[in-house]
């Protein structure tokens, strides 16, 4: 009887290590395939966990490209702005002054010069100096620079003996007696220059005078119309060293 049914049992036997065979490559199949048979079985619609985490480990590399590419730009853009900006500061620092600040009425008369170099261009650097360390203009430097023009030539004068006008010295012929100070004082060419200033600023509308009309006021000179003829170069002068002293 149980010799009769052990063909039946051992069909029965093998058809089952059949299934737990083919159950088993699949198993392990699915170890060895591992995330990747995962990933393709998987939905379109459903990313992969492993294919997520790699992706998001991944820099992106274009949005940082176009981030610094904007950033260089706004830096181009800065540098060019403060370029331009010490472009335009040179120019304005380069300028002369206008003629409508150093002789707003002209010229009267017939004009002179003489050869400005060495000393003299020295002396007109100081006085134009001295004049913007006083607070005062353009307008002031020409006045003064045509005084000393007619009273030294630009030239700090000592005593001249015999040839001396009195007690005058200087680049403005100033006296010691008359109050301008010690002949220390009155030669050199920062004090001198402010001396002759303060003395303009007394004289009403000193700005709007005929440059000789003002340094008489200041001077008081046998020769009143004599500074005229210097007012030409006088603003030459100033115009080529207001920016430089």
């Amino acid at each position: 009887m149980f010799s009769r049914w052990l063909p039946a049992i051992e069909q029965t036997s093998l058809v089952r290590k059949g299934v737990l065979g083919v159950a088993g490559l699949a198993f392990v199949g699915g170890a060895v395939a591992g995330p990747a048979v995962a990933a393709q079985a998987a939905p379109e619609h459903v990313a992969s966990p492993v294919a997520a985490a790699v992706q998001a480990d991944k820099p992106d590399h274009g949005k940082k490209d176009d981030s610094r590419k904007h950033d260089d730009r706004k830096d181009n853009d800065r540098k060019g702005d403060k370029g331009r900006d010490a472009d335009h500061g040179k120019d304005r620092k380069d300028a002369k002054p206008g003629r409508d600040r150093l002789v707003p009425r002209g010229v009267q008369g017939e004009q002179q010069s003489i050869p400005v170099a060495g000393e003299r261009a020295e002396n007109v650097k100081a006085i134009v100096k001295a004049t913007k360390k006083a607070g005062l203009d353009e307008r002031a430097a020409v006045i003064a620079v045509g005084t000393s023009l007619q009273e030294s030539k630009l030239e700090n004068l000592g005593h001249l003996g015999d040839a001396n006008d009195h007690d005058s010295l200087g680049l403005f012929q100033q006296r010691p007696s008359s109050g301008w100070g010690s002949p220390e004082q009155i030669t050199d060419p920062e004090y001198s220059t402010i001396a002759f200033l303060k003395g303009l600023k007394q004289v009403d509308g000193w700005h709007d005078l005929p440059l000789t009309v003002a340094a008489q006021k200041v001077q008081v000179s046998a020769y009143p119309d004599a500074y005229a003829k210097w007012e030409n170069q006088a603003a030459d002068l100033v115009a080529d060293h207001w920016n430089n002293s």
